[in-house]
């Protein structure tokens, strides 16, 4: 009912009874943009359990929405990740360009376009109809939560949710600390992660681009300078990089892996390679001929390979059953907690809690 805020343990759709971490009360979550990645994200928070209201202002991503979601409730449910009826699951879903219907959302997330006076609007929108307790969460791959409190009524209780594409099926998931998020709703997102079937990540310091774009990015830059020097193809690229890393980054995280392959050879190499390496400042100009051409990739069947639509189509769905696979993969070798070099807590410095004691919460949960 409109008005009354009432909250109860989200049960997850998606987990077995005895698989199922401890819920946090958050019944009814909301999300603002419904493109590729905001249907995926409620396809998730639906199957973990949760009331969902979606925001969408375009009225024919509107129209699209239940399908999509619907169709990827389905896949989930044929991988046995999903154990209701996908059906049932979707009418805990309503769809609609008023934000006034976030007013019972104990968590809202926004995940529009990567623009940061569009979701600065977006959160003022949010933060006029939300009570001051909600959860406002940015699925952002680069913009610092601390740009998005600038402008906020309630900046602590803002932070950057960073979701992993196709959201409903990986396992991946970034809690990002803007400098005004109190560390008890760092918290809570992180549990809510958990209950969402991820294994988040905290960063306590607040870097645009995160973990996995920082160093994605460096991979991408020489990727790009491998190519535009002459010194491969980008088939050649894609197929060494596949063949080598590919081999193991499910297993282990480069740290890790540095461990199982002896760290000193390591060592000897980063001191005549790291000098070598491109240190480039501007967009390559193969990228940018790519855009301006208008490639999109497999969207539009025009990007960096070339594909007829079917192909095209052909490419995205072995890349959301590949999704399914690596995961099923992944937990055959689940992560064993251990103590990092360095120990395995930090603290968070709030000025109106002190120092706050938060785990390095391992990745295992």
């Amino acid at each position: 009912m409109r008005g009354q805020k009432t909250t109860y343990p989200a049960k997850s759709a998606s987990l077995p009874a005895k698989a199922r971490p401890r819920t946090v009360a958050c019944r009814n979550a909301g999300i603002v943009g419904m493109g590729l990645m905001g249907s995926s994200i409620a396809a998730c928070l639906l199957a973990a359990g949760h009331t969902v209201v979606a925001i969408e202002e375009d009225p024919a991503r509107r129209r699209k929405a239940p399908r999509r979601v619907l169709a990827l409730l389905q896949g989930s449910r044929r991988e046995r990740l999903l154990e209701e009826e996908p059906n049932d699951v979707l009418r805990r879903l309503s769809i609609s360009n008023d934000y006034g219907l976030l007013c019972e959302c104990q968590i809202v997330i926004e995940s529009v376009v990567e623009d940061l006076e569009v979701k600065s609007q977006v959160i003022k929108k949010i933060e006029q109809v939300v009570p001051a307790d909600t959860l406002l969460g940015s699925n952002t791959s680069a913009i610092p939560p601390t740009l998005l409190q600038q402008s906020a009524l309630h900046p602590e209780r803002i932070l950057g949710i960073h979701w992993g594409e196709p959201a409903h099926i990986t396992k991946f998931m970034e809690i990002i600390c803007g400098k005004k998020t109190m560390p008890n709703h760092a918290e809570h997102a992180l549990a809510l992660a958990r209950q969402w079937g991820k294994q988040p990540s905290l960063l306590r310091k607040d870097v645009r681009g995160f973990i996995t774009n920082r160093v994605m990015y460096a991979m991408l830059r020489e990727a790009f300078h491998l190519v535009g020097s002459g010194v491969a193809s980008i088939a050649d690229v894609d197929r060494s990089l596949r063949n080598d890393l590919g081999y193991w980054i499910t297993f282990a995280g480069p740290f890790r892996f540095m461990d199982l392959t002896g760290i000193p050879a390591y060592c000897a190499v980063m001191r005549d390679l790291l000098p070598d390496l491109d240190c480039s400042q501007e967009v390559p100009e193969l990228m940018q001929r790519i855009v301006q051409s208008g490639g999109r990739g497999v969207a539009n069947a025009k990007g960096f390979y070339h594909y007829t639509p079917a192909q095209a189509r052909r490419w995205e769905t072995r890349f959301l059953q590949f999704t399914y696979d690596i995961r099923a993969l992944a937990e055959k070798y689940p992560e064993e907690n251990g103590t990092a070099f360095g120990g395995t807590t930090e603290r968070i410095v709030s000025r109106r809690q002190g120092r706050k004691r938060i785990p390095l919460l391992p990745h295992g949960g």
